[in-house]
């Protein structure tokens, strides 16, 4: 393990991204102990602060627990929700790279993305394909979330709301990755959106048909400007949703396994069915 003189990225950083790289792939596997902040410090050649720092950046992504007077464990998949970005990151390492999204706007995942798709740019990853699908609810149709809190009717403003956000997010990863093709940066790249029915319940997200990650959106009461009013409204908050982690490599017939299988098979049956194109 070595730091890259070369990478603009802090110390802490570098080491946090390479141990994350080293649970994410299962060198480090679920309940194992971590090698000792000075070991660590003297394999990367860094301050034991650096290690520190590094371990708290992880510990903030639900990927380790520090145990009093134990160490540093990698954290069991199944103890808590996780953070999607770091496995995004990963995923953009493999040649053939393909997300399938479902949920409400977008947002999440255009924030994720970002890195990854900066270091294509930068040349620092070099995929073969990117393959990315989205599908969100149609702002077209009346809604039964989210709505007024008086009437808990549906609200046309607030589709008109929801349609803005989601342009904002879901399009500009559309244009992002059309960028990455038109440049020549990747051979062959792609990202679609389809809308369908109205806003679901929860958000998923299906990396590389190896993993997926599922949360239900919590409903919360807020006021926001519609039409130069305040209007209550009963709201759907995606970035209050807590995250759970299910994978292939937890074995094939293990139910992580078939939740995996089981959600791509679910996103591509919405997909073609009653999945339509953005005019």
């Amino acid at each position: 393990m070595e730091l890259d003189p070369d990478d603009p990225r802090p110390p802490y950083l570098q080491v946090a991204h390479q141990l994350r790289a080293a649970i994410l792939t299962r060198k480090f596997t679920p309940g194992e102990k971590l090698p000792s902040g000075p070991e660590l410090a003297k394999n990367f050649g860094v301050a034991r602060m650096t290690v520190q720092q590094a371990i708290r950046q992880l510990r903030d992504e639900g990927l380790v627990v520090s145990r009093q007077g134990s160490g540093v464990f990698v954290r069991e998949r199944t103890a808590r929700p996780v953070g999607l970005r770091p496995h995004i990151e990963q995923a953009f390492k493999k040649p053939d790279v393909t997300i399938e999204f479902a949920g409400f706007s977008g947002e999440t995942l255009h924030g994720a993305i970002q890195e990854p798709l900066d270091g294509i740019r930068a040349g620092k990853l070099i995929p073969d394909s990117i393959t990315i699908r989205m599908l969100v609810p149609d702002t077209e149709r009346p809604w039964s979330l989210p709505c007024r809190v008086d009437s808990l009717e549906d609200e046309p403003l607030i589709r008109k709301r929801m349609d803005r956000i989601s342009s904002r997010h879901a399009q500009a990863i559309v244009e992002s990755v059309q960028e990455l093709r038109d440049l020549g940066l990747v051979k062959a790249a792609s990202a679609e959106i389809r809308v369908h029915g109205e806003p679901p319940r929860f958000k998923l997200y299906v990396l590389n048909a190896e993993e997926a990650f599922f949360g239900f959106y919590p409903i919360s009461e807020h006021t926001v400007a519609l039409g130069g009013a305040p209007i209550p409204i009963f709201d759907l908050g995606g970035k209050d949703a807590e995250l759970f982690h299910f994978a292939v490599s937890d074995g094939e017939d293990s139910t992580s396994g078939q939740f995996v299988r089981q959600s791509r098979a679910w996103f591509d049956n919405v997909w073609n069915t009653v999945g339509r194109e953005v005019s």
